[in-house]
């Protein structure tokens, strides 16, 4: 049974695309078709106003927490095209950088594993994914993978570093292990879930796996903790959860249909229960 823990009064002056609290679970952050994004620090049941950050000229799809080992960061997407990543200085938050490599709204970000340094995906209704990398003195190397998806891409979502085989396969003789495989999910509207795969260690080269084709747009994508499952949730009502066989295929391993209406949101806590 869930029960309600507290309630945030936010006064966004429009409707709310997404809440997503920090690593430690004391900040809030929420973004708005107002344009603004704002974080409270809701400790002890309360909640406190500390920064409303305007720079988008869109609505804001998304917010997403960097691993705080890089500091008090934040990134945001919105329907202007722009990626947007926040940071806090001395109790101020400001823009860190700003990313308008896209053609069209980009509307997802999330930030990969710490293992990879800080490293963040975006993706967008043109159909390509961008990967920003940070190479110090606030310089921002991008890699994009164009044509990833063919009418636009609604989600990305980076599996936990684990490496290739790890949960199956024991280490090599010398006791070290093989570089760390990157690993991504990414869906679109056309209801298709690929699997993206880089090797590479300077994250070049990407290789795509069609994980499957749904009959209804994918709204989102989100790995278990472990990173061996993928659940995926859409406009056909259902959730499901897919699992990679020994060959390489990915098999759905558990179909929930529960409730009314189409299912936009599935969050590890829901993994977890299955």
């Amino acid at each position: 049974m869930v029960s309600v823990i507290n309630t945030v009064d936010t006064s966004h002056e429009d409707m709310i695309h997404d809440a997503q609290m920090d690593y430690y679970g004391t900040r809030l952050a929420t973004c708005s078709s107002d344009r603004t994004v704002k974080m409270f620090d809701v400790r002890n049941g309360g909640q406190i106003l500390v920064a409303d950050l305007r720079g988008h000229e869109g609505p804001v799809w998304q917010v997403a927490w960097a691993h705080p080992m890089f500091g008090n960061i934040l990134a945001s997407c919105s329907y202007d095209r722009k990626v947007i990543i926040w940071k806090e200085e001395n109790g101020s938050w400001d823009k860190m950088h700003e990313y308008c490599g896209h053609e069209s709204s980009v509307n997802s970000v999330c930030w990969g594993p710490y293992d990879f340094g800080l490293i963040l995906a975006c993706g967008s209704s043109d159909g390509a994914i961008s990967i920003l990398t940070f190479t110090g003195d606030q310089q921002w190397d991008v890699k994009k993978i164009s044509n990833a998806h063919t009418i636009g891409c609604n989600a990305v979502s980076w599996a936990p570093a684990v490496v290739p085989g790890s949960l199956i396969d024991q280490p090599e003789e010398d006791g070290q292990w093989k570089e760390d495989q990157k690993l991504e999910a990414h869906s679109d509207w056309d209801g298709r879930v690929f699997i993206w795969t880089c090797d590479d260690p300077a994250g070049n080269t990407w290789t795509a796996k069609l994980l499957h084709k749904f009959n209804d747009v994918v709204w989102h994508v989100s790995w278990s903790i472990t990173g061996n499952i993928l659940a995926v949730s859409g406009g056909d009502n259902k959730v499901t959860l897919w699992k990679e066989t020994m060959d390489g295929q990915w098999a759905c391993i558990s179909d929930v249909s529960k409730g009314q209406g189409a299912v936009s949101t599935i969050t590890d806590t829901q993994q977890s229960e299955q």
